[in-house]
């Protein structure tokens, strides 16, 4: 396999799957795992169905012992089974998404997940219910990279105990004791009420089933409550944590990342821009406003914003308009050290321009800068996405920014050609 294609995989690997199951899974960011101690609560979730033989019995048992739980249906099953899901509604359980059918969203692309699989599903259940769900579980809990961005709409909902209550062979008395010994106050549970998707065993509901009415008796007995998960007590400093965490372990990537592309910084006191030599790939010539083209296969100087000082830029800042002109400033300065950089250094001898992708490129006009749309199609897209994402994080008013003249937020081409830089910043 070519080298490039291989470090390709991986990145994509790294950043599509990896970094968002480290991010979930052990910091619980962007997630709900866990409510808080302190108030003898668990609430009780079931996936997978509803199921035409099991979720009946299910809900008749939770019925006769006055319990509350959380379903996270398929929209696929949800449409086949409209009287179930009418029932979990109007005997007070809450309906969350499980995605249209039971695929891992590492094998779909970003755009499937949100409109195909969650937002289908969630119009389905709206439909039948007259309440529109605002709370998802993935598919085996994976999450992608932009799966992030589902948190504008749905609380992402996880679990802090597991049984492999999907096999029949752990039987009833196993999954009993595991339950009781792993629940402790302000637990998500997670539980299945169908036994038909991949690598479970059809009968298995049927074990849970049994295990569970003990568990309930028991924990009746110790005083716990049985809510749902919208019921659950939350910690109020959690968001904030979280944010910490995930802007700390992105920034972490972000140097990765820039290591292994061998970015360097044009000014190693003003860090903002930095560049990389490459081959221009795109398949249509970029048409700049002075007459040159760029064609694929042309050198360019790739231009790359340093994120880390984006963000301390960002919160040293007081506002949005304060911290644009803290970028136009430094941009203005490095113009002429970039000029001079590709006048003398033999590494951007053969360099035809300098190419980025930004969301951050109103202004550039001024500085030479012609500015493009990007071709659509699929990288037009997960740029959009990539970028948004990025922008929430560093942003010094994160998600709220997005809401904000959202149209404006698209990633555009910015280029300026090697003439142009010259004739400009000539000292």
């Amino acid at each position: 396999m070519d080298k490039k294609l291989f470090v390709t995989m991986m990145l994509f690997i790294v950043i599509y799957m990896v970094i968002p199951w480290v991010l979930s899974r052990i910091f619980s960011l962007g997630v709900f795992r866990r409510g808080q101690a302190g108030h003898q609560e668990v609430a009780f979730t079931f996936d997978d169905g509803p199921d035409p033989v099991y979720t009946p019995l299910l809900l008749d048992m939770l019925k006769e012992r006055g319990v509350r739980a959380t379903f996270f249906v398929l929209g696929s099953k949800a449409e086949k089974h409209p009287e179930l899901i009418e029932r979990m509604h109007r005997e007070g359980h809450l309906i969350g998404v499980h995605n249209y059918r039971h695929l891992s969203n590492w094998l779909m692309a970003p755009w499937t997940v949100e409109r195909r699989e969650v937002k289908r599903s969630a119009d389905i259940v709206e439909s039948i219910t007259g309440v529109r769900p605002v709370h998802y579980r993935p598919p085996w809990g994976v999450l992608n990279l932009f799966d992030y961005r589902l948190t504008q709409w749905f609380t992402i909902v996880l679990w802090s105990v597991m049984v492999q209550d999907w096999r029949s062979h752990v039987g009833k008395t196993t999954m009993k004791s595991i339950l009781l010994k792993r629940i402790q106050d302000g637990s998500i549970v997670l539980l299945h009420d169908s036994g038909d998707t991949i690598g479970a065993d059809q009968d298995a509901p049927l074990y849970m089933l049994e295990a569970l009415k003990d568990v309930i008796a028991e924990l009746a007995s110790r005083d716990y409550q049985f809510v749902r998960v919208d019921e659950l007590k939350t910690k109020p400093s959690a968001a904030g944590a979280a944010r910490r965490i995930v802007v700390t372990a992105w920034l972490m990537w972000e140097r990765a990342l820039i290591r292994l592309l061998r970015v360097k910084p044009i000014d190693h006191e003003n860090t903002l821009l930095q560049l990389r030599v490459r081959e221009y790939r795109g398949r249509s010539p970029l048409q700049l406003a002075d007459g040159e083209e760029i064609k694929q296969g042309d050198q360019i100087a790739e231009l790359h914003l340093d994120n880390y000082l984006l963000y301390e830029l960002g919160k040293s800042s007081s506002s949005s308009v304060h911290l644009a002109i803290q970028l136009v400033r430094r941009t203005e300065s490095l113009m002429p050290r970039i000029m001079q950089l590709i006048a003398s250094d033999p590494a951007y001898k053969d360099v035809k321009g300098l190419y980025g992708i930004s969301l951050i490129h109103r202004g550039t006009k001024q500085l030479g800068f012609t500015v493009l749309d990007l071709p659509k199609g699929v990288f037009s897209h997960v740029t959009r996405l990539y970028l948004r994402l990025l922008l929430s994080i560093i942003h010094p008013r994160g998600k709220d920014r997005l809401k904000e003249k959202s149209e404006l937020l698209v990633p555009k081409i910015i280029a300026i050609s090697r003439k142009e830089l010259m004739n400009r910043y000539i000292a």
